[in-house]
């Protein structure tokens, strides 16, 4: 079982996830040691200039940017920071609805803690 269907997909075709989960570390905790060794070794922050030049022509408005966990844009849809995600291999979000730690992307519905609490 995946949290993410792309993880499930890769695991099934013994590659990385597309998707650049292995940004976003708390959505790796279930997955097999193996294919968090894939992701891992796949997993490379890309360049901010090459990613903001492609941004800008998909019609990225703003700063882009890029942290430990994620490409950060404005102005594009779910389905063309898709595209940035599977160019890159590194997950992408919108500044104005940030992904939530421990939950289901922007969806305010989450998983339990390793010790059975709820999460915040």
């Amino acid at each position: 079982m995946f949290r993410k269907t792309s993880c499930g997909v890769a695991f099934a075709r013994q590659e990385a996830d597309y998707n650049g989960h292995y940004g976003i570390q708390e959505v790796c905790s279930i997955c097999p040691l193996a294919q968090i060794t894939l992701c891992k070794e796949a997993w490379v922050r890309p360049d901010l200039a090459e990613v903001t030049r492609h941004a800008r022509a998909l019609g990225a408005t703003g700063p882009v940017e890029i942290d430990e966990r994620a490409i950060i844009v404005e102005g594009l849809d779910g389905p063309t920071r898709n595209n940035l995600q599977q160019v890159f291999g590194f997950q992408c979000h919108d500044r104005n609805n940030p992904h939530l730690y421990r939950q289901h992307g922007r969806a305010p519905i989450g998983w339990e803690a390793e010790n059975g609490t709820p999460t915040p």
